[in-house]
Formats: C-alpha cells, structure tokens, sequence
C-alpha cells in the first residue's frame, strides 16, 4: 500500500500552558468563520472540499468508535494505536498496533499478542530495501465465548489505549502500551481465557500463574490470589477465583536462558503483575543553565489487589542512551527500533537530553576576498527578482515549501546587509501568511478550516491526505510556523497574539498542543511521547503500523516553535519546541540513521531508511526509488535547526558514501540538499563539489543563495561540536583544525552576555547574532573584520539597518569645508564643521520607547557638504562624547553615509553597534570600536560630495545627550573623521 504522501519524482520543570489570547476565539454571526485576533479560519468546509474520511460516518462522528468511559475532548489522531479509533481498512477491529516490545491486532476473539524477534529483509543492498518484524498471532487473550462485533476505545492515556470488547453478555478491557511488557486485563461474563493455534508449550503451571512458550518467547499470566489455570487442548482458561482481572507478560528471556532464571524473572515480574497501569504521563523542563530537557515519563498503576506500587518498564534506546539517575536490569527485548532495555519496580524514569542549540542561520564568517560575497548577492538577487514565491503550489505544502525558501533568503540578506532584498522576502512572507489566516464565508481558496467533530484544524487547498487522512500536519504547518518567526524578529506587532501571532498558535495547536486543558485540539497530535518521534498518518491504518517519512520536516516543526516561541516570549511553545526537538534529534540518528550502527537487524544492508514502520523501516520513500531522494528526504529543509544532522560527523560521510554507491556516482537530483547534509560533516568537500557543480537544479524548496551561503560557512566553521553547550537556546559551537567558533543569538532588546560551558563568554548585541573566532561577512561589500579574542563579531539579525532614515528631530545645517581637512566636529545646528566650537553644550537625542536597532528613529542629523577628494584606504572614525545619566538600559546608535556627488544619492551607508550606556559620572566614548553592524555600498572618490551623520537611541526610555560644540581646551569633543585625503 502506498499513503497519498509525497512528492513529484522530478523535482527545572516548567509549567506547559499556553498564552490566554491564544486559546479564545469569536464566532461571527454567520457561524461559518470564526475570529482570531486580526485573523480568523472558517468553521464551515468550502463545498467540492474533503474532511477526514474512514469507514461509515467516521467523517461526521469518530466518536462512534469509543466508550461512553473515553475521555472529553478532541479525539487523538497520527497515534501508534490510530487504527482502533480512525477506521478506514478495518471497520471493525484494526491493523497491527505496533506497541514494543509487544505487538497486538485485536479479532472478535480478543487481542492478538505477538514478539516477532527475527526480522523479515527484503530488496537488495543497492537499491530499495525493507526490514520488518512482522505481526504474528502467538496467542489471543480474551473471554471464553466472546465475539464482539467489534472494538472500541474505552480511553487513552500519553502512550497507552484500552481497547474493550462487548457481545452483549461478555466484555473485555484491555491495557496496552508503549514500553510496558504487561497485558492488563479486566473480564465480565466468562472465564479469562488464552488460545494458541496448537497446544500450547506450558513450562510452568503452579498456583496462579501458568508460564508457556510461542515461537521461543516466554510468558507468564497472572490470575488473581486463590485463582487457578487449567490447561485443555489449545486453550488456557480461569476462572479467576470470581474476580475480573488478571495480566500477561513478556518475559525477556530465550530458549537458552536457564530454567532458574526464568523462574526469578518470572517472580520478579510477578511482584507488579497486579498493579496494573492506568495512566502514563509526560512533563518536561528546560534547564538553561545547562542547556538540558528533562522529561519525565510517569506510569499511575491501580493495585488490583495488595497496596504494591510501581510496574516493568521497557526503554528504547534513545531514552536509555539518556537515562538519569537509573540503572536497568542485565535483560533486554528486541524491538524494531533495537534493544530495549529494563526497569523493574520503577513508576516513572527521566531522561536529561543535552540541546546542542539552534540558530536562525548558520552564520555568515566566510571570507574570501569578496569574490563569495558577490557570488551569494548575485543569487541573492535571483530570488528577490519578481514574486519570491511564484511557481509553487497553492495548496499547504507547496506553499510552506515556497515559504520556507523565502524565508531562509530573508535570513541571509539581513546578515548580509542586504536590508532591501531583506523586506521584500518579509513583504511576501507577510501577505502570503494573511491570506492564509483570514477566512471569510464561501471562500474556496488559502484558509484553514476547523473541523470540530475531530478537534483538527485542515488547511485547503489541502495536499498529500492532510484533510481525508489527516496526514503531515506537522509537515507542512511547521513551515508557516518558521515563516512566521523569521517575520516576527522585524514585525511584533504582525505577529502579536492579537494580531495574527493567534492563528500561528492555532497551527501549533493543532499539530502539537502542548496544552492539556485545550479542548479544542488532542495533546501533541503527531508527536509519539514514547516512541520520540512523529508519525504522519493520521489513521495508521496499515498492516506495519503508522509510518514517518521525513524525519527532518518533523523537526522543522519542532524547530519552528523554538524559533517562534522566542520571538514572540511564548515560553511554553518554545519549550515544547525544546522537548520535541532534543527527544526527536535523538530518536532519528537511532532509528533513521542508526549512526551507532546497533539498531538496524545486521543483515540489513543500509545505513539509512527513508522511512520508519511501526513494525520496521525500509529504504524507501512514498515517492520515488531514486537513492538521492530517499535519503534527501530526511535531510531537507535545511534551516538553522538542522545542525542535529551533524552530531555525528564521521557518519554524514558514511550516509553520503552509501547515496554514491547506490546511485552509481554522485548525486544527480537534489545534490544541494546532500551537499549541505555532507558540510555538516565535511565543509571542504562539500564546497568543493558545488564549486565544480555550478549549473545544478536546485530543489524545490531550496535557492542557490541559501545552499552557497550553508555551504560556503560550513566549510569556514567546521563541525558541530557537541562538547560545548550554551545557556541561552539560539547558540551553536563549531570546530575545525582544533579551533572553536562560538555563535548565539540575541533576540531581546538589551545586550546579552552568553556563557558556554568550557568558559567562554559571547556579548551578544541586542537583535543581533555574534560570532567570535573567525572573519565575518560585515554588511553587503565584502569587507571583512578579524574579531579580537574577547570581542565578537556580529552580522545583524533581529533588527538590521533600514534602507532609509526617518525624518530627523531636527534640521540639519551644511557647511563647506576648507581643503585638506577630513575631520569634522559635532557643532549646533546640528552641522558638522572643520571648526571646533568656542564653548561647550549638548544635543540632546529623545528616548527610543522601542527597539529601533539598526532603524533610525527620531534621529539628530549632522551633514556637511562640498567635500573632494579621494579614498585613502582608511575607514570611518568616530569619537561622540554621550551621557545618559542615572538612566539604564539606554542605547545610541550612529549611521554615517557618503554621498559621493552631492546629488542626494547615498552610495555607501555605514551602520554602527549601538553604544549601551552606563548610569556613571560624566561622558562615556561611543567611537566606531563598537564595529559594524551592516553596510553597504562601496566607497568611491568625491566630488563636491556630503556625508552625513544621524544618532538616535536604538533602545531606553530615557532620552541621552552628545556633547558638542567644545574646544580642545574644555575637552571631550565630539568629532567625525571620514576616510578620505580632501583636496
């Protein structure tokens, strides 16, 4: 079978809540719409269009699948048990429910059991491929007589479901779940009984357990104290001693494990037989000190009878790997996803997973004379050339693919200095991204639709099954969800919860609600707790359990709520974000990559799947066969949140190498997502096989801008290195040659001093990302500044530079200068001259109320004209004598610009740091030390030329003064000296 996913072959603990606006919403009078903040989404389909659909009236009511016991609420969908509730393939009972380290397929008998050890590989070493570990019935659990109809869901708990059976004189409950090697039963009406296809292999028969073998798989079941088992032809039944409970478990033992053992194991277990499991609950925390999440996963037990406490627990390998402050036992079960590793007597465990940080983009260090610059401005203009999102699709993914690509060429041209080019990207992001979230009654085209009998929120047009199947919402949302942060760093007010920042929630919500109290949307929809990773089926109706294609869009996602969450100060998004994101990164190089090579069965012949089965994985896509596609499709997009990739070095080589093998030479389609996969291993050779590639076509949702300027630093910084870790999220450390490159960035409006943990300290500029360790890219001309070993440099982030100022506070006067001079002072006026002043006064520069870094804002504007002469290959000086008094939280920014000819046009624009002020005695120095913040143009020679000088206060609320107007003899004088020998 093949799911309607893909694409064209061609081409400390902390609370989880949510912000109060963000969980409100306003019907309109036609009750076909509803609003939210400036947005709003309909609550009526367009007609022609399509909901979720399954077997009978699923589509209007998928609660007819549940008992009157399930919870309230929006039912859960995109689940390792999604097939019982969302019927499409089996209207009665279900497909596999692929559990681990058991499997279970309910029947009107009961429940199927299964432990498939050995797994079942096909396709060859070259091509497509598959590992599966089969459903197999070894016994069925039940009642004597029972044949229900059908199988419902009496609830649901994080990473367990109770499945319940009812003939109408017999029923059956039963608890099932990830990690848990128990089955829970509760009966009416009839024995408990288990049935084998042949007589079953009882090893042992005492009191009230019966222990037995299917396929060399050991179980014992437990009936309550006083209760027997009576053993008849291929049934095992009891009678329970007149009580309506009782479990069966999997012991991790083999046919060679000795009889003594199994024994211990078996009273072991037995000690928690009767405690059955109730509940299980995740919560999360984000230690930022350490850069750690901590999760912990809770299992509520109910004594069935006794007071005990506490059950066996099953980890997978990518919670055992980051297991804190427990030890497992020796034993271990097979699982597709590799060992899993035991806990007894436990009722909750905790994982510390360190977050080795994300970036808005990798940062712009590269320096190459300029040459690489140009190159990158050159592809830079490709993209902004016309509509930055012509040519893609209409429908949700195609447009959050065109989206994406916009908004990565937004984050690269702010770097760059490239304001312009910056806002056009934003322009379209922002009236693309309203259309989307505003809905009016009748409209057939870009809204989102609630559908509330599901509790889902459905984009249309819709694409690859995210209405019929509710798939991939997380997919393609998650590029909005990106979109919409990279807009928020420059608009805060578009992006306010009262604006349209509501219907960005709306979309997280739906996908990921990290909000238990939300009634509107299930908790965390496509992400499996346990299992640490997503699926994107939203029926998982199929005979291998649900399935993930993409790994990497799913962490798109999770990256997309860190990024967003921060720029918008949603603390419980971002750390949502931060759970997802650090459980996930490990979850994929274990079962996606297997870079540790210890999951994949060993005669599984690749070191990669495309995609992973409940029941296994396969080398494969939905799509395409082609070798560049089905390992490309866990690797794109590529954002500042795909450093995850990189973890492990040596392995993106072993993964490239496989692609060139199997594909018979290098990679014909898509190289520029493998490219960038190798650089996270490889910079050099990446870079070298794009230089020598230059006519490639790029992939859909990538631009030549973005993969030149990925690639191009990578090969500068080095590697990840995960030994360093941060304590603020937006961070990254990279090595090369032994050398370290220390990053992060500063979304706030004050400066931020970031300390890594081998020591190091980066002061951050507010709205800024800082670099230190190597040469930067400094604003569109190509200039390059070696950082000094304490202060970092910075390309411009949250709030570069606008490409015109503001009307000035107040008028500037011009003067001429005599010949020979290039130094000017500050006089009133405000004017610059060559003459000092004859006394001593101040300008005064009015508060920011605001972030305007990088934006004038009520400037004071000095200007003097009538300048010739000729570049001497010095840069700009400034000294300005400022105060801010007792205030704090003040800061003056400059901006010096060269008219080259006296006609208004402004050739080179220099903008500087803003200078943070302290509440000291006196005047403190603002000079061009505080470095470059963006520039462009290229100085020229003059003639007859100006230059011009604007201040304002990027940050404060307290207005500051410059000093100006003094003499050499009162001192501190103001003065600006331009770069050129004046004739």
């Amino acid at each position: 079978m093949r799911l309607a996913r893909g694409r064209p072959a061609a081409a400390g603990a902390i609370a989880v809540t949510v912000v109060a606006a963000a969980l409100t919403f306003v019907a309109l009078q036609n009750a076909e719409a509803a609003t939210l903040g400036s947005g709003s989404y309909a609550t009526t389909a367009p007609a022609g269009t399509t909901g979720p659909t399954g077997c009978g009236s699923i589509a209007t009511n998928p609660r007819q699948y549940v008992t009157a016991n399930a919870p309230a609420g929006a039912v859960p969908t995109n689940d390792w048990w999604s097939s019982l509730l969302f019927k499409r393939t089996d209207c009665a009972y279900s497909t596999p429910l692929e559990a681990h380290p058991m499997a279970f397929q309910p029947s009107a008998g009961g429940l199927g059991v299964s432990y498939t050890t050995e797994a079942a590989i096909s396709g060859t070493a070259t091509g497509p491929g598959e590992y599966h570990f089969p459903y197999t019935t070894e016994f069925t659990l039940g009642v004597t007589g029972l044949n229900a109809p059908n199988t419902l869901v009496d609830g649901w708990t994080d990473w367990t479901v109770t499945p319940s059976w009812s003939d109408g004189a017999r029923t059956l409950k039963t608890t099932i779940g990830h990690g848990i090697p128990f089955v829970y039963a509760r009966t009416s009406g009839g024995n408990a009984q288990l049935t084998f296809g042949g007589a079953p292999a009882v090893w042992s028969n005492s009191g009230n357990r019966v222990g037995f073998t299917v396929r060399g798989h050991d179980y014992m079941a437990y009936a309550p104290t006083g209760a027997t088992w009576t053993v008849s032809g291929n049934a095992i039944t009891s009678t329970l001693a007149g009580r309506d409970y009782f479990s069966v478990a999997l012991l991790p033992t083999t046919t060679s494990t000795p009889a003594a053992d199994r024994t211990a194991l078996a009273n072991t277990y037995g000690q928690y037989a009767h405690n059955h499991v109730t509940g299980t609950r995740v919560s999360w925390g984000f230690d930022q000190a350490s850069s750690t999440v901590n999760a912990t996963y809770t299992f509520t037990t109910t004594a069935r009878e006794g007071t005990g406490s506490g059950t066996v627990l099953a980890l997978y390998p990518h919670q055992w790997k980051n297991l804190s402050g427990a030890t497992p036992i020796a034993q271990t079960y097979v699982s597709p996803r590799g060992a899993m590793k035991i806990l007894t007597g436990a009722g909750a465990f905790t994982t510390a997973t360190r977050f080795q940080g994300v970036l808005p983009e990798v940062p712009a260090v590269a320096d190459s004379s300029g040459a690489d610059l140009s190159t990158v401005g050159g592809y830079l203009d490709q993209v902004t050339a016309g509509d930055p999102l012509a040519g893609f699709g209409n429908d949700t993914y195609w447009t959050g693919k065109g989206l994406g690509r916009a908004a990565r060429a937004a984050e690269i041209a702010d770097q760059l200095g490239r304001t312009a080019q910056r806002d056009t990207l934003l322009s379209a992001i922002r009236t693309r991204l309203t259309d989307w979230f505003t809905a009016s009654s009748g409209e057939t085209g870009r809204l989102f639709v609630y559908n509330q009998a599901w509790g889902t929120l459905i984009g249309y047009p819709a694409s690859y099954g995210s209405d019929a199947e509710l798939n991939d919402h997380h997919f393609h949302y998650g590029y909005y969800i990106a979109a919409a942060a990279t807009l928020a760093k420059y608009d805060r007010n578009w992006a306010a919860s009262n604006a349209y920042g509501g219907m960005v929630n709306l979309l997280i919500r739906d996908a990921n609600n990290p909000d238990r109290a939300d009634t509107m949307f299930p908790f965390l929809r496509d992400f499996d707790i346990y299992a640490g990773h997503d699926w994107a089926s939203g029926h998982g109706s199929f005979f291998a359990g649900n399935n993930q294609e993409s790994s990497s869009e799913g962490m798109n996602f999770a990256n997309a709520l860190i990024q967003w969450g921060i720029a918008t100060g949603n603390t419980a998004v971002r750390d949502a974000g931060l759970y997802i994101y650090t459980t996930q990164a490990q979850a994929i190089q274990e079962y996606w990559f297997d870079s540790a090579n210890q999951n994949f069965p060993p005669t599984f012949a690749h070191n990669a799947v495309g995609m992973v089965w409940g029941d296994g994985g396969a080398y494969a896509t939905w799509f395409s066969g082609e070798p560049e596609m089905i390992q490309g499709i866990n690797m794109l997009p590529v954002t500042g949140g795909s450093f995850y990739m990189g973890y492990r070095p040596a392995y993106n080589t072993v993964n490239y190498n496989e692609l060139v093998t199997n594909n018979g030479g290098s990679p014909t389609v898509w190289q520029d997502v493998l490219w960038s996969f190798q650089a996270l291993g490889n910079g050099d050779q990446a870079l070298a096989n794009l230089r020598a590639n230059p006519g490639y076509t790029p992939e859909e949702g990538e631009s030549r801008a973005h993969t030149f300027h990925w690639i191009r630093n990578l090969a500068a910084l080095g590697t990840v290195d995960t030994s360093v870790t941060a304590n603020t999220p937006l961070y990254a450390v990279f090595t090369k040659n032994g050398a370290r490159t220390y990053a992060a960035t500063n979304l706030t409006a004050n400066p931020l001093t970031v300390t890594f943990s081998d020591g190091r300290t980066l002061t951050v500029p507010a709205g800024k990302t800082a670099t230190t360790g190597a040469y930067t890219w400094v604003g569109g001309n190509g200039t390059s500044q070696p950082p000094t070993s304490q202060s970092p440099s910075a390309s411009p982030s949250a709030s570069a530079s606008a490409s015109a100022s503001s009307s000035p506070s107040a008028s500037p006067s011009t003067s001429t200068p005599p010949a020979g001079s290039n130094r000017f002072y500050l006089r009133s006026g405000p004017a610059l001259s060559t003459t000092a002043g004859g006394g001593a006064s101040t300008q005064t520069i009015t508060a920011a109320n605001g972030n305007w870094d990088g934006n004038p804002h009520n400037p004071v504007t000095y200007r003097t004209c009538g300048i010739t002469g000729a570049t001497n290959g010095t840069a700009t000086q400034f000294t300005l004598h400022v105060d801010a008094g007792t205030a704090v939280g003040q800061g003056i920014e400059a901006r010096v610009s060269y008219d080259f000819t006296g006609t208004g046009t402004y050739g080179r624009v220099e903008t500087y740091r803003y200078f943070a002020t302290d509440p000291v005695v006196g005047t403190e120095q603002y000079t061009q030390s505080a470095g470059l913040a963006s520039s462009s143009g290229t100085l020229s020679a003059m003639s007859n030329g100006c230059v011009r000088l604007e201040l304002w206060n990027a940050i404060g609320n307290a207005n500051t003064t410059v000093r100006i107007d003094a003499t050499a003899a009162n001192g501190n004088q103001s003065t600006l000296t331009i770069p050129y020998t004046v004739g």
